[in-house]
Order: C-alpha cells, then sequence, then structure tokens
C-alpha cells in the first residue's frame, strides 16, 4: 500500500481523495504547515501531495511551505488551480516531482502518484546499490516505470542467455525491435553482429538470396558470391521483423533452416551451419493467420517458444511523460533548440489520447512540437489538433446569444479555423483532418447562411 501525505485545508478534496483513490493508497492527513516536519517524516509518506490553493492562509506562505517540503526525501505533487498555474510551475522547476490540475482528474492523480512513487523506489535502488534483474525499473534503452514493461523487462532477462527462439509480438510502433535488441545486448553475444532484417520489405523473388546469400551465376544478373543475413548475423543475433509477410515459399525454406540448424547459399550445395540466435517478431495474429491457411503451423510452434508482448501504449500511460521527456531531450539536442520541458496542459493532453500509432507516434509528435514551439516548454497548442481533440474549440467561449443554428455555425467556423491554422494554411489537409469535403470548407470559409449550411450536411459527409 502506498502512503500518500495529503497537505490540504480543503475537506471536501480530503474526503474525495480517502474515497476516490481506493485500496492501494493511504491518505495520511496534515492540513496545518507547522506540522509539515511530521508529516515528512514520522508518518513515512512514500508521497506527498501539496494543495496549492490557500483557504486560510496567504499564497506566499502556501509557496514557501511548498518550498520546505520539496526539499523533504519523498516526492512532491504540486495540485492548484489553473489560476495558480505559474506557481505550479515554478515549484515543478524547483524539484516538485509533477503538477495536477484542480477540480483533479483521479485517474490522472493516480498515474502521477505510481510515477512518483517508482521514481523515488528508483533513486533508493541506486543508493543502496544495484538491484535483483527481477525488479529493475528498466531494460537496456527501454524506457518505462509501468506493470506492463516490468513484465516486458523480467522476460527480456529470462531470454537473453538463452539460445530458444523468440517471437515478439504488438501492434505497429510498440518497440518490438528495441525489445529484441535488448535481448541481444544483455546476452552473452552482446559483442556479436545484430542483424535485423524486416522480411515484409523484401520482395518475394528476392528473399531467399537475401537471407541464405548466393554464389555467382545463380540466377540471373549475379555477379558475384554474396553473403546472406543468416551468414552476416554470425554467431550473433538475426532478428526477422514481421514475420507474417513471408511467402509459403519462403516459410517452407525457413522452417527446414529452424529443423536443421543449417542452410546453403542459392547455387551452392555446400552446408552452413546456423550460428546465429534468432528472434522474430509481427504485428499480426500468427495463431488466427494458421487457422486460415497463411501461415504454416509447424513454423509457428518453432518461432514461439517464448513469447514477448510488447504492450500498446494506451495501456500505460503512465509512462507517457518519461517516453514524452526522452524524446524531448533528443529532438532539442538534433535541432538545436533550448526546448526543457513540457507544460502540464500538454502533458494531460498527451495522456488522454489513443495512440494508434504507439510510440513511434509520440516520438513524430514530440519532434513535431519542438519544431514548432518558439517558447522553453512544450505548449498544448504545439500538439496537433487530433491529440487536441475537443480542447481545440471551449464550449465556454460562445456568446449565450444568437439562435442554436448560429451557435453551431460559430462553432463549425471556429473548427476549420483551427484546423486550417493547424495544417499551416493547407485547406486541403485542413477538410481532411475534420474529415470534410474541401468544398464544404470553402463553404464554411465564406461565411454562409445557415440554412444552406445544414442543407450540405449530408452533401458534403458523402463526398468526405
Amino acid at each position: 500500500m502506498m502512503r500518500i501525505g495529503l497537505f490540504s485545508e480543503d475537506r471536501e478534496l480530503q474526503l474525495l481523495l480517502s474515497y476516490a483513490l481506493g485500496k492501494e493508497f493511504q491518505i495520511l492527513l496534515e492540513p496545518r504547515e507547522e506540522a509539515f516536519d511530521r508529516l515528512r517524516s514520522d508518518a513515512g509518506c512514500d508521497v506527498l501531495v501539496l494543495d496549492l490553493s490557500p483557504i486560510q492562509n496567504s499564497l506566499p506562505q502556501r509557496v514557501e511551505c511548498a518550498r520546505r517540503l520539496i526539499a523533504s526525501h519523498p516526492p512532491t505533487v504540486v495540485m492548484a488551480e489553473d489560476g495558480l498555474q505559474p506557481a505550479a510551475a515554478e515549484l515543478v522547476r524547483l524539484g516538485a516531482f509533477g503538477y495536477c490540475r484542480k477540480p483533479v482528474s483521479i485517474r490522472e492523480l493516480k498515474t502521477m502518484l505510481r510515477r512518483a512513487h517508482g521514481s523515488s523506489s528508483l533513486d533508493r535502488e541506486n543508493q543502496n546499490g544495484p538491484s535483483q534483474p527481477e525488479e529493475a525499473s528498466s531494460c537496456d534503452r527501454m524506457i518505462g516505470f509501468s506493470q506492463g514493461m516490468q513484465q516486458v523487462y523480467r522476460l527480456v532477462r529470462s531470454v537473453s542467455n538463452l539460445n530458444a527462439s523468440v517471437l515478439i509480438t504488438g501492434e505497429s510502433g510498440t518497440g518490438k525491435e528495441l525489445i529484441a535488441r535488448a535481448i541481444h545486448n544483455l546476452g552473452v553475444r552482446a559483442s556479436r553482429p545484430f542483424v535485423a532484417v524486416s522480411c515484409g520489405a523484401i520482395p518475394e523473388t528476392l528473399i531467399e538470396a537475401e537471407l541464405f546469400g548466393h554464389e555467382k551465376g545463380a540466377f540471373t544478373g549475379t555477379v558475384g558470391t554474396r553473403e546472406g543475413y543468416f551468414e552476416l548475423a554470425g554467431c550473433g543475433t538475426l532478428f526477422l521483423d514481421e514475420i507474417g509477410d513471408l511467402s509459403p515459399y519462403a516459410q517452407v525454406k525457413l522452417l527446414r533452416v529452424l529443423q536443421q540448424f543449417e542452410f546453403s547459399r542459392l547455387g551452392s550445395s555446400r552446408l552452413i551451419p546456423l550460428r546465429a540466435r534468432l528472434v522474430f517478431a509481427t504485428h499480426q495474429n500468427l495463431a488466427a493467420m494458421v487457422v486460415e491457411g497463411k501461415f504454416r503451423q509447424d513454423l509457428f510452434y518453432r518461432i514461439n517458444v517464448m513469447r514477448i508482448v510488447a504492450p500498446p501504449l494506451r495501456e500505460h500511460p503512465e509512462d507517457i511523460p518519461q517516453i514524452a521527456m526522452f524524446f524531448l531531450r533528443q529532438y532539442s539536442q538534433t535541432y538545436q533548440k533550448s526546448v526543457e520541458a513540457i507544460e502540464p496542459d500538454a502533458l494531460a493532453l498527451l495522456q488522454s489520447y489513443s495512440w494508434p500509432g504507439n510510440v513511434r507516434e509520440l516520438e513524430n509528435v514530440i519532434q513535431s512540437a519542438i519544431i514548432l514551439t518558439h517558447a522553453k516548454s512544450v505548449r498544448a497548442e504545439d500538439l496537433p489538433l487530433a491529440i487536441r481533440g475537443s480542447n481545440v474549440v471551449a464550449i465556454g467561449e460562445f456568446a449565450s446569444g444568437g439562435s442554436f443554428e448560429q451557435q453551431i455555425l460559430d462553432f463549425k467556423i471556429k473548427l476549420i479555423t483551427a484546423a486550417i491554422r493547424e495544417n499551416n494554411g493547407n485547406k486541403t489537409l485542413a477538410a481532411r483532418s475534420l474529415n470534410i469535403s474541401r468544398a464544404y470548407l470553402h463553404r464554411l470559409i465564406r461565411l454562409g447562411e445557415p440554412d444552406q449550411i445544414f442543407e450540405d450536411d449530408d452533401q458534403q459527409a458523402e463526398t468526405a
């Protein structure tokens, strides 16, 4: 059970958190500023939560108390209303672990508390010496403290020194190659070559020659002997990505290699022993493909000795801040820009997005935001329209006057204005992002009559 020291004078907030956080968290209350030392030490809190909103005392007193709390050992999470965001951001800069907006989102707060506790635990492990492999919170270059990532780390370590085949499954962009490299780098083959091959990128007519190599004159156009990927990997690791894209003929050839542990170049009868360790990956459901007759069952059993599932990013959103900051540091250096942070509202949008493209999409979003921003931090307006979603235009921005139809028209016009700005003035891309036709977008630009706009609704949906 995680012990949370809640430092707040708001009785309603105390009752809400005590009820909503659940059995995973134990809430220890202390509203008095002069007693923060007892809350910090004697109660043995894992994470401190400071409600910055003052009730009885002034804001400067509250901020000064926050500075003292941040200097204490447990990580501190600041909670504040939007009007106090500058003070909260300053406290984060001074060392607070993070900032949550009020009214508080329980899901967001739980995520931040778990991350803060995980970060504190990792710091203690580093101070006390190396931890046991199964308890570590990172693995090679992979990032994340979530339970799903911890399970991946444990499996990677358990298979790294084995010679068994490994199948890595997961959606596109989840980091399957990163897992394969971690298996290689943490094992006894780390000093040997790591050869990555995308099976889907090689034409069917060339796949055999690419994998196994060929002798001079083996087929039309060959001018010399060439080693294939199996030979180039040597005693290292051969990573075959998108294994589900192999043709039936190539599947037969690969199955024979896995059965006999040897292969031969095209145009040669000399057998070459298989010395490389094989790791496979796919975003497809191979078991379903076996049932459909698209993938050989015997080959599936051969490659599915050990299986590691790369979780989609939407299943571990608590890791998004850490991953995003990694990309922020990387691309800030690449583009020589001094972008140092991600603002809390932008971070909240990143964590609430579904990420169909997973980590690869997150990397592209952070890269784009760094290019666009002119500030020292990534702001919500620097993020793509798809991530900002309904937050692009707030209902509160509209005046209450006017007919219902006129207010709807005003809303549509604001939406297309934001979309055009998001796409740097390109109206075709703006229309595509809103799933409307370009002609309909132009009609909105010309501020057509409301009746005309609604008459065209069905037409534009058909032409979108």
